[in-house]
């Protein structure tokens, strides 16, 4: 979902076309220990991308029920609820305000975005939000330090 959002980006960009969050996505900072870090771009589409999207999410979405995986109807509906479990879940984890994390939640996956001081660290964070009900998959696009290509489309300036 967010690899398709980086790849359409550049052209929307250019277009100059503005971004939001459409799908009104769980997206937020969990802590700011390295200032320097990259700020990740977050679910924000433009008109042009949200349109593509729809289709998508809705099959994406709709999937899980049709499959027996989910109790709701559309597995985005999750997705305030693991992020309100996510946010006290990862801040616990020792370390994490060395780190810069930014969390997105999109149909029972959460991703996680920014630099940490050791990958020890971020396999601490991955394992913490792995181990919440309801769950289904866990991203893992966290850098070691500040410096280097961020793996995560980054904000504009």
């Amino acid at each position: 979902m967010l690899l398709a959002a980086a790849l359409g980006a550049g052209a929307a960009q250019a277009a100059g076309e503005p971004k939001r969050n459409w799908f009104d996505d769980p997206f937020f900072q969990l802590s700011r220990g390295l200032p320097a870090c990259p700020v990740p771009e977050g679910p924000v589409y433009t008109e042009a991308e949200r349109r593509e999207q729809m289709h998508s999410r809705l099959e994406r979405g709709t999937s899980c029920w049709l499959a027996g995986r989910c109790a709701e109807p559309n597995a985005y509906a999750y997705d305030r609820r693991i992020a309100e479990a996510v946010r006290p879940a990862l801040a616990a984890v020792p370390g994490v305000r060395r780190a810069s994390v930014w969390v997105t939640v999109q149909r029972r996956w959460v991703y996680l975005q920014g630099c940490v001081p050791s990958r020890t660290l971020a396999r601490r964070l991955e394992r913490a939000a792995r181990g919440l009900p309801e769950v289904e998959k866990v991203v893992t696009d966290l850098m070691p330090g500040t410096r280097g290509r961020p793996p995560y489309p980054v904000a504009a300036p």
